[in-house]
């Protein structure tokens, strides 16, 4: 798994704990809609740390608090 797959993965699980669309997610983050379907399609080479803290934000969560989980513990995470 790469850190894009992983990244897609927390978001996908945060927004169906939270009942949350990828519109609102993407308004509330400032995130646009391009940018956001190529994370979600885990699409993209690399993510950026800013990125994940604007991900994080739409959330109103922390960045540490967005990251405080198992899929980023994966020891065979590949980092691209």
């Amino acid at each position: 798994m790469t850190v894009c797959q992983a990244v897609a993965k927390r978001v996908n699980k945060l927004l169906q704990e939270k009942n949350m669309s990828q519109y609102r997610l993407e308004k509330n983050s400032g995130i646009q809609h391009g940018t956001m379907n190529s994370i979600m399609s885990a699409k993209n080479k690399g993510i950026e740390l800013n990125t994940v803290m604007m991900i994080a934000r739409g959330f109103k969560m922390t960045l540490l608090e967005f990251l405080d989980d198992e899929i980023f513990l994966c020891e065979d995470m590949e980092i691209e």
